[in-house]
């Protein structure tokens, strides 16, 4: 009976640690590879991606969540360079210089 017990805890332990993310198709390897660490390291219960069309290239935006109110998102694109953040203490709302106001939003490629 107690192997039995310690066998279900391991194989409780083993699936629970190998959880497959639920990333939507077609989003680029390294923005899965981060969207992987993002997950791991995220501190507020809802994080989320979301991927906008902007500045003539997909973008994708990681939003820490709804547990601070100074957040900032950081933007990437495609090949996972660093765009910029948005709010934040500044309430930043630009990116190169444009507004981000008119990127347009695809879809939501992750969320916890």
């Amino acid at each position: 009976m107690k192997n039995l017990i310690l066998y279900l805890l391991f194989a409780v332990t083993l699936f629970s640690a190998c959880k497959k993310l639920e990333i939507e198709e077609g989003t680029p390897n390294c923005i899965r590879t981060k969207i992987s660490a993002f997950e791991k390291d995220a501190f507020c219960s809802d994080p989320q991606v979301d991927e906008y069309q902007f500045q003539s290239e997909f973008v994708y935006v990681f939003i820490d969540g709804s547990c601070g109110a100074d957040l900032a998102a950081t933007v990437f694109d495609s090949k996972c360079n660093i765009k910029g953040q948005l709010g934040g203490i500044a309430g930043n709302t630009r990116i190169n210089g444009e507004e981000f106001n008119a990127a347009k939003f695809i879809k939501t490629v992750w969320k916890k």
